[in-house]
């Protein structure tokens, strides 16, 4: 292993410095070069942003971004965008909205768990008989809604583009 400055980074952990001399390598170039090289500066800088907690399999990053990709954490902060429901109604409303028609009591309970965990999703209890449960979104849950819904606006203005690439992608194929 090269051991020049940028292996010898403060800040990084020894699996850090050991990624970036695994993409010098890769890239065949010096490990101090590599923030000189076009793609080994975004590559480096990608090794060092992951380096912060990459090693954390509880950190934000990465159970947050995962989230995302669930099959409903993204559809139950939109429909919590629209207001404060009752876990029966909320349950009614994602089914109404989704394309598999239905979710789980189980499902839906572990995901909101999930969100109010990570602060994007207040459960409020209301000691009545029956207790009274309602959930809304936070301050933190509407921003990242704010992101969703950029995320969803990008992904509707490249449809015909994203399709074409698919089609395209399948008449070439093997």
């Amino acid at each position: 292993m090269c051991r020049d400055e940028t292996t010898q980074e403060t800040g990084l952990s020894a699996a850090g410095r050991v990624k970036l001399s695994a993409l010098a390598a890769v890239l065949r170039v010096p490990a101090a070069g590599l923030d000189h090289h076009p793609a080994g500066a975004r590559l480096a800088g990608l090794a060092r942003r992951m380096d912060r907690h990459a090693h954390d399999r509880d950190a934000p990053v990465r159970e947050v971004m995962a989230r995302l990709g669930d099959r409903w954490s993204t559809l139950i902060l939109l429909v919590l965008s629209a207001g404060t429901f009752r876990h029966a109604q909320l349950r009614r409303l994602i089914a109404a909205l989704s394309a598999e028609k239905t979710i789980s009591q189980r499902m839906l309970t572990l995901r909101l768990r999930a969100l109010e965990r990570d602060g994007m999703v207040e459960r409020t209890v209301t000691p009545t008989v029956p207790p009274r449960v309602d959930y809304a979104l936070t301050a933190l849950g509407g921003e990242f809604v704010g992101l969703i819904e950029g995320m969803l606006r990008w992904l509707e203005a490249n449809d015909a583009r994203i399709l074409a690439s698919r089609k395209k992608f399948e008449a070439e194929a093997p």
